[in-house]
């Protein structure tokens, strides 16, 4: 009987270093990165995975359009305010988000979603993991098609007046998400 113990314990102990093997070998593909805003007294931060294009067709194929996306590689892209935003017409209270997308041709739905700390993807499903019940906003933006190439992808903030925009880069293609500090 122990030495059965002591067998599964090792299946197990093997199982579970995969995994986080597994992990770090799919991270090194799309590395890690930060955009970040610092301006009218607020700070905003996506902490994100850049996948690169690699000559792969993206929107559409591997990225299928009407489809939940993790915005992303791995982890699920997290967008952090602190102060409350207006994004569109709506609110979006400070704090921590995982930030999904829908994209489609010609818009993209923007997901803030309030649960955080998520692996990107349902395992084995291939599926987006967010539970559309923690949705604390979406939003709808117009797509922009760009003769420019996005070989990684690319999350960048630029300020123009008091709206700070946030810009979702990646291969011919631009999705800008317009957003001001709230007024209190």
């Amino acid at each position: 009987m122990r030495k059965l113990v002591v067998a599964g314990g090792i299946i197990v102990a093997i199982i579970i270093i995969g995994m986080v093997g597994l992990r770090f070998y799919t991270k090194s593909f799309s590395p890690l990165d930060k955009a970040i805003f610092e301006g009218e007294n607020t700070e905003l931060v996506v902490t994100y995975s850049r996948p690169y294009k690699k000559g792969r067709k993206i929107f559409g194929d591997l990225v299928p359009y009407d489809k939940v996306w993790r915005t992303g590689a791995n982890e699920a892209t997290i967008f952090t305010t602190d102060k409350d935003l207006m994004i569109g017409n709506k609110l979006l209270k400070a704090g921590s988000y995982s930030l999904f997308t829908i994209p489609r041709n010609n818009s993209w739905t923007i997901i803030f979603n309030k649960e955080v700390g998520q692996w990107g993807i349902v395992p084995f499903s291939g599926e987006s993991n967010r539970d559309p019940e923690q949705d604390a906003l979406t939003v709808d933006v117009a797509t922009i098609k760009t003769p420019d190439l996005f070989e990684q992808f690319t999350i960048a903030f630029e300020q123009m007046g008091h709206e700070i925009e946030m810009i979702l880069m990646w291969d011919h293609t631009l999705i800008v998400v317009p957003m001001y500090v709230a007024s209190n």
